[in-house]
């Protein structure tokens, strides 16, 4: 009898037996690599524990809610807040604690009260920036460890922290300085800025000529990583009509600080050249008669300079002084402001159409005093600028003044160091 169809079937049936053997134990490991620690009980059980106990001993703090309230135009301070969600005695409470500093009440349409919440939604500090290089903080410990019937509210005021910059840039005029930053995509601020710093040197408004050239260094800050606006210029040169003028700022001590020239000269005068950005003179300083088409009239004299302008255009005090008259006068200046700077020099500044001061304020050299208009015996919008020394109007175009305090000679060394790295880069 033959055997081998007997062996060939104990042969395949062995290899099927084989073969399922191995299919048990493959899918029980893969069942056991896919989950884990629930084929395991004991180890799910003490996984589960640890991550519990990393769960109670990391948990994520809760956070403080922020929140932006837009001031729009005629919104006072306590609606703004108990729109907000503040109480009102919680509001006045803030405004109280700020009256030394800073009063909230004057609060302007187009700015922001920052308020920050806890958790627990009740206020922990409100944030205003009152200008470009101050904010008002007011801050209190509510929700930690006083009673809410007895917290107490602190304000001060603090420089915005600004992270600062620097950077250079530079032009050539073809037509004006506004023209010049345009074409070269320059903050026009900082052109503005540029004016200021070289106000007491050149005239913008009339000595610029087509293919005068600047190039200045200068901060921009910039608050949560976005750039904000310019700062201090700190060096700066402007070629006109081919004249090179320098200026750098430097600090030499609280009492003598500002814009000084390369050789240490203050580029700071007692007077500026010019109380406002005017588009022309449309009538100069006379001692003779003038008629006056418009009122058919003679004056006796015209001892001022007119510089015509848009109305609205800011006027600025030319020196440090007191206001000594601000309001209507009925001589036919129309609205006047005059300040006194010392015992020898006072100026007048007429036909305004809005005065911001008031008699016996004190004002700085740059400050806006008002706008120029277009009141009392007026022709067209224009500022009417009179300088008068010892009781008697001089032509303010003809005043020579000497400069403000120059650099110490014990501290020109110091001061050529510093200017040093910014000399290079202006001539680069």
């Amino acid at each position: 009898m033959d055997k081998r169809p007997f062996f060939i079937l104990s042969f395949f049936i062995f290899l099927a037996l084989l073969g399922g053997l191995l299919g048990f134990f493959y899918t029980q490991k893969s069942t056991i690599a896919s989950f884990g620690d629930e084929a395991d009980p004991s180890r799910s059980e003490e996984n589960r524990n640890e991550n519990k106990t990393a769960s109670t001993t990391n948990p994520e703090p809760p956070r403080d809610i922020i929140r932006e309230v837009p001031i729009k135009a005629g919104e006072t301070y306590t609606a703004l807040m108990q729109k907000a969600g503040v109480p009102r005695k919680k509001a006045l409470a803030i405004l109280e604690a700020a009256q030394p500093s800073y009063n909230l009440a004057r609060i302007k349409a187009g700015k922001n009260l920052n308020l920050t919440f806890n958790p627990e939604k009740k206020l922990k500090k409100l944030l205003y920036r009152i200008d470009t290089r101050d904010q008002l903080v007011a801050t209190t410990s509510e929700g930690k460890t006083q009673a809410s019937s007895s917290v107490k509210w602190q304000a001060k005021i603090e420089p915005i922290p600004y992270e600062i910059k620097t950077a250079t840039a530079s032009g050539t005029v073809t037509s004006s300085m506004y023209r010049a930053a345009q074409d070269k995509d320059i903050d026009i601020r900082a052109i503005i800025k540029l004016a200021h710093a070289f106000q007491w040197t050149i005239d913008f408004a009339m000595e610029t000529r087509k293919g005068d050239s600047f190039k200045f260094i200068y901060e921009k800050k910039y608050l949560n990583g976005e750039y904000v606006r310019p700062g201090k210029i700190l060096a700066a040169k402007y070629i006109n009509a081919g004249k090179e003028y320098q200026i750098y700022y430097y600090e030499e001590s609280d009492d003598n600080q500002g814009y000084f020239n390369e050789e240490g000269k203050s580029a700071q005068k007692m007077f500026l050249k010019a109380p406002v950005n005017y588009k022309y003179i449309s009538s100069g300083y006379t001692t003779g008669p003038r008629y006056l088409a418009k009122f058919r009239m003679y004056t006796s004299s015209h001892k001022a300079i007119d510089y015509a302008a848009q109305t609205g255009t800011p006027i600025r005090s030319v020196g440090d002084g007191m206001v000594t008259t601000a309001g209507w006068n009925s001589s036919g200046y129309g609205y006047l402001t005059a300040v006194r700077h010392n015992s020898t020099y006072t100026t007048r500044y007429a036909h305004q159409s809005r005065i911001l001061v008031r008699p016996g304020q004190r004002v700085e050299q740059g400050e806006v005093i008002g706008y120029v208009g277009n009141t009392g015996l007026s022709t067209g919008p224009h500022l009417h600028y009179e300088m008068i020394k010892y009781g008697r109007k001089i032509n303010p175009l003809n005043l020579e003044l000497p400069p403000a305090q120059s650099i110490s000679k014990d501290k020109m060394e110091d001061f050529q160091k510093a200017i040093a790295p910014y000399q290079k880069i202006l001539h680069e």
